[in-house]
């Protein structure tokens, strides 16, 4: 049988079920990380486990996230992640040293291993070659406990590269031109897999910015072949003795087949507020801006920073525009810094940021009242940066840099055709580090330091013979993890705190949620479609869970936040009929009988008492999805297992 590369991979991990598309599988993961926003909840379950070392080949705990110390939340939780990955077989990979994506893909990917993340943008290492995956923090905790890992067998998209990118069109823009074609609800349970002759042309680097972005898609994972790019980029990096040649078998059949000229690909925007709403940047030149970022863990690589600098060599960034970069990695600033393309970018009037998220996450750099950003970054959801009223467009970084020049979107009318963007990949990376730490050898000596603002995570109870609650939130499409549970600068430091976050879940959409949750005794939320799409962060369903939220109601949900529901022993269900969404309102008591029995059956019916009226949903869950339910959550679940 002729297999995909993802297919290939996924068999040399199987470790149950079959490979058929929307079948339970469990594989085995070779490595993980976290970051310093999700990777607390994460080693608290490991904890509860009682796992003395990960049981992985490799572990990486990353600090990338909460960087900013207004207070000695985030510097505690960083001592946390520090000496409980020292104690249990971690390596720990210190603040300033680079977003973990960036960092992840020069220092450790491997192509053919698998990778699972408590971040929604592991998939960058797919650029190498890797089946990286994004997932909640418990299912990594899993992962490290020696556990497989489950999912739905994905679909396998195959979009094929032809041509070769023209001057000024980037990898960005083919990632974009992919989202626009799919949009975000588009690639669930599927994989994109890139072929064609147009994949020699892209760079380790530039196939991360598409790997990345493909969690926009809401897909599984993206993946490139592991070839001749592959091995340059990886004996730079020092580390040939990683490669082999990896690629689809000839003939191999996908799913879904989609073509891209990337010599006819010219520069993409994504307008305000979502990544899938793409056009032409044509169609929006000329439009005043009063924020430029460039840097993230799509567009922060050296290559990227290379293009800035020559770009805003010997000119000004506009008098109405602030521009900050933020490098992808410590390797990368250093580079910079050594052969004076930092000294051009700062020259220019740029502002340097320390090598992390900032303000992709909200992090700083709010921009102003009513402000227009361009940002190279993957997420523009309203809100997310900072300032509600702010439109956030996203580009790529040549269009991101002439644009702070100009002051306006820049066109092709405004790319100086003089620029050299011909950057080849240098033959060696300046390779440091001593700011990545291993774990203890003798690590039973090894105290855990917990500071005052780590809480316990709440836990669930075994599921009852009836379940359910008044209607506490009726929300509509595409819901962010970020509306359900913000995470801006003034939260994000709480992380480990889920009984103060939980007073602003929802907080976005009905500040009255937490408080009508409480008087209630918890509830039921009722959702339109893509509920819960963007961030991996599980804090999304965990502040619901302390909230005493037993279900979700939704047209459909988004991979990774269904499957952290399910994780924390909360019901996820979809209408049959979406009509039947109308039809329910705030505060409508909505009964679920018996659950334990009709969550193994294709049909759950509700009842809502409220209208005395009942309506179909499907579960669409595996047996063991039904178990976890029925225990009360994962923990639990692995616990009765354990006995």
């Amino acid at each position: 049988m002729k297999l995909t590369l993802a297919e290939k991979v996924i068999k040399n991990h199987l470790i149950s079920g079959e490979m058929i598309p929307g079948r339970e599988i469990g594989i085995r993961i070779d490595q993980t990380l976290t970051q310093d926003s999700t990777g607390t909840m994460a080693y608290l379950q490991f904890e509860a486990m009682g796992i003395d070392r990960v049981k992985t080949k490799l572990s990486v705990a990353y600090i990338d996230h909460n960087m900013l110390q207004s207070g000695p939340e985030n510097a505690d939780d960083h001592l946390y992640i520090k000496t409980v990955a020292k104690k249990h077989g971690i390596y720990f990979s210190k603040p300033g040293n680079g977003i973990c994506h960036q960092l992840h893909l020069e220092r450790f990917s491997v192509p053919g291993d698998t990778l699972l993340g408590s971040d929604s943008h592991t998939p960058t290492c797919g650029g190498a070659g890797m089946l990286a995956m994004g997932a909640g923090g418990l299912d990594v905790a899993v992962a490290m406990a020696g556990g497989e890992y489950n999912i739905v067998m994905p679909a396998i998209v195959n979009v094929e590269l032809k041509g070769r990118l023209k001057k000024f069109a980037s990898a960005k823009d083919v990632i974009l031109e992919v989202l626009k074609h799919f949009t975000v609800k588009g690639g669930v349970n599927k994989i994109f897999e890139y072929t064609g002759d147009g994949v020699k042309s892209l760079s380790v680097p530039e196939r991360g910015t598409i790997a990345n972005m493909g969690a926009e898609l809401g897909a599984t994972a993206s993946i490139f072949p592991s070839d001749e790019r592959t091995l340059e980029f990886l004996k730079a990096q020092g580390r040939e003795m990683d490669f082999v040649e990896l690629s689809a078998d000839e003939g191999a059949v996908y799913a879904e087949k989609i073509t891209i000229d990337l010599d006819r690909l010219e520069p993409n925007i994504a307008l305000p507020h979502s990544p899938d709403a793409v056009v032409p940047v044509s169609r929006v030149r000329g439009k005043k801006i009063t924020q430029v970022a460039i840097g993230s863990c799509t567009n922060s690589s050296y290559v990227d920073l290379m293009k800035v600098a020559n770009i805003l060599d010997g000119r000004r960034v506009h008098e109405n525009v602030s521009l900050v970069v933020s490098p992808g990695s410590r390797q990368v600033l250093s580079m910079l810094a050594r052969n004076g393309a930092l000294a051009k970018i700062i020259a220019s009037g740029a502002r340097i940021l320390e090598c992390g998220c900032g303000p992709c996450i909200g992090m700083g750099q709010a921009p102003s009242t009513n402000g227009v950003s361009l940002r190279t970054f993957n997420r523009n959801f309203k809100g997310r940066c900072g300032t509600e009223s702010a439109q956030v467009y996203l580009v790529s970084p040549e269009v991101a840099a002439f644009s702070a020049i100009k002051g306006y979107i820049a066109g092709r009318e405004d790319f100086d055709e003089n620029v050299d963007l011909n950057i080849e990949m240098p033959e060696e990376f300046l390779v440091n580090d001593n700011m990545i730490i291993s774990p203890a050898v003798n690590y039973k000596d090894i105290e855990v330091i917990r500071g005052p603002n780590i809480k316990p995570f709440p836990k669930n109870k075994s599921l009852e013979d009836i379940t359910g609650g008044k209607v506490l939130i009726k929300v509509g499409d595409d819901v962010t993890t970020d509306a359900i549970m913000p995470s801006n600068a003034k939260l994000l430091p709480y992380r480990s705190n889920i009984p103060y976050l939980s007073e602003f879940c929802f907080s976005l959409i009905d500040k009255d949620f937490p408080q009508r949750a409480k008087e209630n005794g918890g509830g039921v939320i009722l959702a339109g479609k893509n509920y819960g799409q963007g961030s991996s962060r599980e804090h999304a369903a965990l502040a619901p869970l302390y909230l005493g939220v037993k279900a979700v109601i939704a047209k459909s949900f988004a991979r990774i936040h269904k499957g952290n529901l399910i994780n924390n022993g909360i019901i996820p269900l979809t209408f049959v009929n979406e009509e039947d969404y109308e039809g329910i309102d705030l505060m409508d008591e909505i009964i679920i009988y018996d659950p334990l029995s009709q969550l193994k059956n294709d049909i759950v019916t509700v009842e809502n008492k409220t209208k005395n009226k009942t309506f179909k949903t499907r579960p669409e869950l595996s047996e063991r999805a039904v178990e976890i339910l029925k225990a009360g959550g994962l923990l639990n679940f692995m616990a009765g297992v354990a006995k």
